[in-house]
């Protein structure tokens, strides 16, 4: 692992604990698994606790920048939740794991999950925003070569997920403010 890759995961760690500054936030290192290692070696999960900026928890990557930076510039991801849950650290490893391994996403892009995104909701796909519940504050975290982009990996539906690729994702998130939709709310009913 090069100086330059350890020195990026420990800026985006010191970016995220002085935005989130009076919350707990918790070190997960997590192992994507035999065969996915290459492509993250230094991939690290931030949980971050409930405190003054939020009342939710942030599960925000750490080490996809590293894995898939361009001239200095690349993306590490953040999720909100209502809970601490596991679930969340191996979702957003996911998603990094989707990113760095060849499906390079980015603002306005989308990753089906598979499977719901807790039992019982109705999400499951990510939709990469940006990250609104924390503002732009959070989003850009200059690195010593380029910035890292903090973007939001929000839960959406099928049907949220078509209607953003036929009408555009202006669109979708004009419904959601509409529909004064909680983000965080795994058993929210689908705005479209």
């Amino acid at each position: 692992m090069s100086v330059a890759t350890v020195r990026a995961a420990e800026v985006v760690e010191s970016h995220v604990r002085k935005f989130f500054d009076g919350h707990l936030v918790e070190v997960v290192e997590y192992d994507i698994g035999p065969g996915r290692r290459e492509v993250l070696a230094d991939l690290r999960v931030l949980v971050v606790g409930p405190g003054p900026r939020s009342d939710c928890w942030a599960y925000v990557t750490a080490g996809c920048w590293s894995a898939e930076e361009r001239d200095g510039h690349g993306l590490e991801f953040v999720m909100t939740a209502h809970v601490r849950d596991q679930r969340f650290v191996e979702l957003v490893a996911m998603i990094a794991y989707y990113h760095c391994g060849g499906h390079r996403l980015d603002l306005e892009h989308s990753m089906p999950i598979g499977e719901p995104w807790v039992p019982g909701s109705v999400c499951d796909h990510l939709l990469i925003s940006l990250p609104y519940l924390h503002g732009p504050e959070l989003e850009r975290c200059a690195l010593p070569a380029g910035h890292a982009r903090i973007l939001w990996a929000l839960p959406v539906t099928a049907t949220e997920n078509e209607f953003r690729r036929r009408h555009g994702h202006e669109a979708l998130e004009q419904l959601f403010d509409e529909a004064e939709m909680v983000p965080t709310d795994p058993f929210r009913a689908s705005v479209v």
